[in-house]
Protein backbone atom coordinates (compact mmCIF):
# COMPACT_ATOMS: atom_id res chain seq x y z
CA UNK A 1 0.00 0.00 0.00
CA UNK A 2 1.31 3.86 -0.41
CA UNK A 3 0.09 7.04 0.61
CA UNK A 4 -2.50 7.54 -2.44
CA UNK A 5 -4.67 4.61 -1.07
CA UNK A 6 -4.65 6.42 2.05
CA UNK A 7 -4.96 10.24 1.95
CA UNK A 8 -7.50 12.60 1.83
CA UNK A 9 -7.36 13.86 -1.83
CA UNK A 10 -9.80 17.19 -1.42
CA UNK A 11 -7.12 19.66 0.13
CA UNK A 12 -7.65 23.14 1.30
CA UNK A 13 -4.93 25.21 0.32
CA UNK A 14 -3.89 28.51 0.38
CA UNK A 15 -2.12 30.96 -1.99
CA UNK A 16 0.96 32.97 -0.91
CA UNK A 17 -0.81 36.48 -1.03
CA UNK A 18 -3.28 34.78 1.56
CA UNK A 19 -3.29 37.02 4.85
CA UNK A 20 -2.85 35.57 8.27
CA UNK A 21 -6.17 36.94 9.28
CA UNK A 22 -7.69 35.43 5.91
CA UNK A 23 -5.60 32.03 6.58
CA UNK A 24 -7.46 31.78 10.62
CA UNK A 25 -10.65 31.98 8.59
CA UNK A 26 -10.16 29.43 6.64
CA UNK A 27 -8.38 27.16 9.90
CA UNK A 28 -11.91 28.02 11.61
CA UNK A 29 -14.23 27.18 8.69
CA UNK A 30 -12.81 24.36 7.21
CA UNK A 31 -11.64 22.99 10.40
CA UNK A 32 -8.03 21.82 9.45
CA UNK A 33 -4.77 21.76 10.95
CA UNK A 34 -2.48 22.25 8.17
CA UNK A 35 -2.55 24.61 4.97
CA UNK A 36 -0.19 23.82 2.23
CA UNK A 37 0.43 27.57 0.99
CA UNK A 38 0.48 27.19 -2.95
CA UNK A 39 2.37 28.89 -5.92
CA UNK A 40 0.03 29.90 -9.01
CA UNK A 41 0.53 26.18 -10.78
CA UNK A 42 -0.36 24.92 -7.78
CA UNK A 43 2.95 23.41 -6.31
CA UNK A 44 3.29 23.31 -2.33
CA UNK A 45 6.00 26.24 -1.64
CA UNK A 46 5.22 25.93 2.14
CA UNK A 47 3.06 25.56 5.39
CA UNK A 48 0.95 26.97 7.80
CA UNK A 49 0.31 25.02 10.76
CA UNK A 50 -3.04 25.70 12.93
CA UNK A 51 -0.48 26.00 15.87
CA UNK A 52 2.03 28.57 14.02
CA UNK A 53 -1.35 30.69 14.37
CA UNK A 54 -2.28 29.70 18.02
CA UNK A 55 1.70 30.70 18.63
CA UNK A 56 0.88 34.62 18.31
CA UNK A 57 -1.59 34.33 21.32
CA UNK A 58 1.09 32.57 24.07
CA UNK A 59 2.36 34.78 26.31
CA UNK A 60 6.53 35.10 25.71
CA UNK A 61 7.15 33.55 29.19
CA UNK A 62 5.28 29.76 27.99
CA UNK A 63 8.38 28.84 26.33
CA UNK A 64 10.43 29.92 29.61
CA UNK A 65 8.59 27.49 32.02
CA UNK A 66 9.46 23.66 32.06
CA UNK A 67 6.21 22.84 33.98
CA UNK A 68 2.85 24.48 33.05
CA UNK A 69 0.88 22.24 35.56
CA UNK A 70 0.42 25.42 38.09
CA UNK A 71 -1.17 27.65 35.12
CA UNK A 72 -4.75 26.96 35.57
CA UNK A 73 -5.41 30.13 32.85
CA UNK A 74 -3.62 32.92 31.39
CA UNK A 75 -5.89 35.45 32.96
CA UNK A 76 -5.97 38.94 31.05
CA UNK A 77 -3.48 37.62 28.37
CA UNK A 78 -6.38 35.13 26.70
CA UNK A 79 -8.38 38.17 25.94
CA UNK A 80 -5.25 39.82 23.85
CA UNK A 81 -5.14 39.80 20.09
CA UNK A 82 -2.08 39.77 18.03
CA UNK A 83 -1.90 43.16 16.43
CA UNK A 84 -3.68 43.83 13.52
CA UNK A 85 -0.40 45.00 11.52
CA UNK A 86 0.64 41.11 12.00
CA UNK A 87 -2.51 39.75 11.02
CA UNK A 88 -2.33 41.90 8.11
CA UNK A 89 0.52 40.42 6.86
CA UNK A 90 1.16 37.67 4.34
CA UNK A 91 1.52 34.44 5.39
CA UNK A 92 4.62 33.63 3.77
CA UNK A 93 5.92 35.63 6.78
CA UNK A 94 5.14 32.34 8.96
CA UNK A 95 5.13 29.55 6.81
CA UNK A 96 7.88 26.84 7.29
CA UNK A 97 9.27 25.31 4.22
CA UNK A 98 7.12 22.77 2.75
CA UNK A 99 7.82 19.22 4.03
CA UNK A 100 6.00 16.72 1.24
CA UNK A 101 5.62 13.26 0.30
CA UNK A 102 5.46 11.81 -2.77
CA UNK A 103 2.19 10.23 -3.65
CA UNK A 104 4.01 6.45 -4.44
CA UNK A 105 5.98 6.44 -1.30
CA UNK A 106 5.67 3.90 1.17
CA UNK A 107 3.56 3.96 4.27
CA UNK A 108 5.88 3.04 7.14
CA UNK A 109 8.16 5.19 5.15
CA UNK A 110 5.91 8.17 5.59
CA UNK A 111 5.32 7.53 9.23
CA UNK A 112 9.17 7.07 9.73
CA UNK A 113 9.53 10.88 8.02
CA UNK A 114 6.52 12.07 10.34
CA UNK A 115 7.80 10.67 13.33
CA UNK A 116 11.28 11.85 12.86
CA UNK A 117 10.38 15.39 12.15
CA UNK A 118 7.39 15.56 14.62
CA UNK A 119 4.92 16.53 12.05
CA UNK A 120 1.25 15.48 12.26
CA UNK A 121 0.18 15.79 8.44
CA UNK A 122 2.35 15.74 5.63
CA UNK A 123 1.22 17.17 2.08
CA UNK A 124 1.52 14.87 -0.60
CA UNK A 125 2.75 15.39 -3.92
CA UNK A 126 2.61 14.22 -7.56
CA UNK A 127 5.81 12.99 -9.47
CA UNK A 128 5.58 16.89 -11.05
CA UNK A 129 5.60 18.32 -7.51
CA UNK A 130 1.66 19.30 -8.17
CA UNK A 131 -0.21 19.19 -4.71
CA UNK A 132 -2.68 15.60 -4.72
CA UNK A 133 -3.39 15.18 -1.34
CA UNK A 134 -2.83 15.60 2.91
CA UNK A 135 -1.99 12.38 4.67
CA UNK A 136 -2.10 12.18 8.44
CA UNK A 137 -0.34 10.19 11.14
CA UNK A 138 -4.24 8.75 11.69
CA UNK A 139 -4.73 7.69 8.06
CA UNK A 140 -1.22 6.00 7.65
CA UNK A 141 -2.06 4.34 10.79
CA UNK A 142 -5.59 3.37 9.92
CA UNK A 143 -4.38 1.85 6.77
CA UNK A 144 -1.52 -0.15 8.13
CA UNK A 145 -4.31 -1.62 10.79
CA UNK A 146 -6.69 -2.36 8.10
CA UNK A 147 -4.02 -4.29 6.27
CA UNK A 148 -3.91 -6.48 9.75
CA UNK A 149 -7.57 -7.81 9.30
CA UNK A 150 -6.90 -8.28 5.76
CA UNK A 151 -4.20 -10.94 6.60
CA UNK A 152 -5.93 -12.63 9.10
CA UNK A 153 -9.15 -13.41 6.62
CA UNK A 154 -6.99 -15.10 4.08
Amino acid sequence: MIIRDCMKSNVVSIPSTTTILEAAAVFVKRRVGILPVVDESGKPIGVIRIGDLLTLELPDFVHLVQDLDFVHDFGAVETTRPDRQLLLQPVTTLMKPIQAIEETSGLLRAYARMLQDNLYDLPVVDASGKLVGIVSRVDIGAAVLSLWSAKEKR
